[in-house]
């Protein structure tokens, strides 16, 4: 049996969808069909069960496409790995990123890759977090970078870094001053303020949510975006308040544009953070050259304005508390979301 028949028939049923796999594949969708059929004969054992709308595998299915998965897998290492041996070029992790991740937060780790691994190349994408989560489970992309991850049977999460969220305001803003003036705000002195939040269908905006709640704090929505740099915009213009990654404003602190503020919670009340989190298909066999890149995405030396996950603090503000169970360069090709650049 060929191997680009394998190939079809997961990707069939990774798209869940004949015309998708077909795609994937750049062959007809009844060659796909034709394929899978073909397969089916071989093994004598009905595969897909067409009968339902939408089709479903059969037991039988499930068990080949489990064993299927591994054998393309290994196929294309060892296609690699001959590969490499003929071009040192080497292997080009495909990674996807959310846009609020930062390029030149990014580019540092990619130039440190570059240079312990000598051919080794990244190959980024920003784009939206759904469009992530379906490029990794179908294999298009090794590895991507996300926030307020939900590990699931198909998906496994690794922790990288935990962000502080910060009240971000304009320098006339009267946060400004009250920040200077005893450190930072409490959540009840954004009561009844103007706020610009983030869009409501975003695991951020529950978790904003869920902790103005938790201190009994209304605020009033005046907009809401679904990107950072619409909300910073927004922000700078005078239409509110609101809360974002600290490392996000670095440039606009910087510039004195804006200014961010951290909350002062009574002691043991833990900070409101943003979790960045590795992601990877669960069960997929990583190439090499993706394990060392995750190994230095987690140990690397690349200053990154963020807490490191497991990191402690010897002075400053006490240490991020953790947040509980959460819902939510390199040659950087552009997305075709429309929304702006920082989207979560």
């Amino acid at each position: 049996m060929h191997i680009e028949t394998l190939n079809i028939f997961c990707d069939v049923v990774r798209h869940q969808s004949f015309s998708r796999g077909a795609a994937a594949n750049s062959v007809s969708q009844s060659a796909a069909s034709q394929a899978v059929r073909q397969l089916e004969k071989h093994l004598g054992a009905q595969l897909i069960d067409r009968s339902k709308r939408p089709w479903v595998l059969t037991p039988e299915g499930k068990i080949f496409f489990k064993g299927c998965q591994e054998i393309v897998e290994r196929y294309h290492e060892l296609e690699g790995a001959v590969q490499r041996r003929q071009d040192r070029s080497g292997h080009t992790v495909r990674l996807a990123a959310i846009y609020s991740v930062g390029l030149h937060h990014l580019n540092q780790y990619v130039d440190q890759f570059r240079a312990v691994a000598p051919g080794a190349d990244v190959d980024l994408e920003y784009m939206h977090p759904d469009g992530i989560c379906e490029r990794v489970l179908n294999d298009q992309t090794d590895l991507g970078l996300m926030s307020f991850v939900t590990p699931g049977r198909e998906l496994t999460a690794i922790p990288w870094h935990r962000q502080l969220m910060v009240v971000a305001c304009s320098p006339t803003h009267r946060f400004a001053r009250l920040a200077a003036r005893q450190g930072g705000v409490r959540p009840t002195d954004l009561v009844d303020e103007q706020f610009v939040a983030f869009a409501r269908e975003l695991p951020v905006r529950r978790e904003v949510d869920r902790f103005l709640r938790r201190h009994d704090v209304e605020v009033n929505v005046a907009a809401e975006f679904d990107n950072i740099e619409t909300i910073k915009q927004a922000v700078d213009e005078g239409a509110g308040i609101a809360v974002l990654p600290e490392p996000t404003l670095q440039r606009e602190v910087q510039r004195r544009t804006l200014v961010q503020a951290r909350f002062i919670l009574p002691q043991g009340e833990p900070q409101l953070v943003r979790p960045l989190s590795i992601v990877h298909r669960r069960n997929r066999r990583l190439n090499p050259t993706v394990k060392a890149f995750i190994t230095l995405l987690q140990n690397g030396k690349a200053s990154a304005p963020t807490q490191p996950v497991h990191s402690r603090t010897t002075s400053g503000p006490r240490p991020l508390a953790g947040e509980g169970r959460t819902s939510e360069g390199a040659r950087t090709r552009p997305s075709t979301n429309a929304t702006g650049e920082a989207t979560l």
